[in-house]
């Protein structure tokens, strides 16, 4: 399996558990005798689901390489390989057992198609721990975020994400100047990105306590002056700068011309009314 399938294995994986969930509940539904037409779809469901855990197996191996050399992230690795090709195993064999039905007469069909749901039911419980392994992998251990693909934008863009939060645990615990540090690495990670400059500026001012510099860092920033989502934002924050730096008559008339040009813009009209 070349190494770029690895890429398909989150779409891959979905299919999996809509075809296997769907396919199990319709060959239940079958037995019944109620709804004709639920046995031949529940057959073509987990036919075709079987070898989507197949080729979901095949794509999550071609995929753990880079994800397991990630510092502490083998063991969640591990388990979802396990979880993945234990799926694999019960869902390619009740994808046999539905076409060895097709191949009997009514009562055995029955009879096997009555072991086929059971072992789909069981198999529902082996689909969901490994996609629980598997998002477990992913949101807690950041396993393949940012290095699916193998685009270098894409691990920036999880370089950013980490600082991002990281900071913000930083400022939620007191550590004012780690928190500064880790959005100063952010915007440096980003220089024509007008939002993580807006961050850091925010960052200097609440973390760092340092207005002036905190305003240096906006006169930098690029922002068009119709911009209504990033020019009040730049300039609600150097209201602040300029209010803890002594300056409350400029930061009052730097937001009244803000709020002139966006007069639909609650959040400045609420800033502004707080300097009165």
């Amino acid at each position: 399996m070349p190494p770029s399938f690895a890429a398909f294995h989150p779409q891959v994986v979905h299919f999996v558990v809509g075809l296997l969930i769907v396919g199990v509940l319709l060959r239940v539904v079958a037995l019944t005798g109620k709804l004709k037409w639920t046995g031949p779809a529940a057959t073509t469901l987990l036919v075709i689901g079987g070898a989507a855990a197949w080729v979901a197996a095949k794509s999550g191996e071609a995929a753990h390489g880079p994800v397991e050399r990630i510092p502490g992230v083998r063991d969640a690795v591990v388990e979802h390989e396990e979880w993945g090709e234990r799926t694999r195993n019960v869902f390619v064999g009740v994808a046999g057992l539905e076409l060895l039905a097709l191949a009997l007469s009514a009562g055995g069909a029955r009879t096997v198609r009555a072991v086929s749901a059971l072992a789909g039911l069981a198999g529902i419980v082996v689909l969901y721990e490994a996609a629980e392994h598997g998002g477990d992998l992913v949101y807690s251990y950041a396993g393949g975020v940012g290095i699916r693909t193998g685009n270098p934008e894409d691990v920036r863009r999880l370089l950013v994400a980490g600082l991002y939060n990281e900071a913000q645990l930083a400022r939620k615990s007191g550590k004012g100047d780690e928190a500064n540090r880790l959005i100063q690495l952010m915007a440096e990670r980003t220089p024509g990105d007008a939002t993580s400059r807006l961050m850091w500026a925010e960052s200097l001012l609440l973390d760092r306590k340092d207005p002036v510099a905190a305003l240096a860092v906006l006169d930098s920033v690029p922002v068009r002056p119709d911009d209504a989502r990033l020019r009040p934002r730049r300039d609600m924050l150097a209201a602040d700068a300029l209010r803890a730096s002594g300056r409350v008559d400029s930061a009052r008339a730097l937001l009244t011309a803000t709020a002139a040009q966006f007069p639909a813009n609650v959040r400045l009209k609420a800033k502004l009314d707080s300097l009165e």
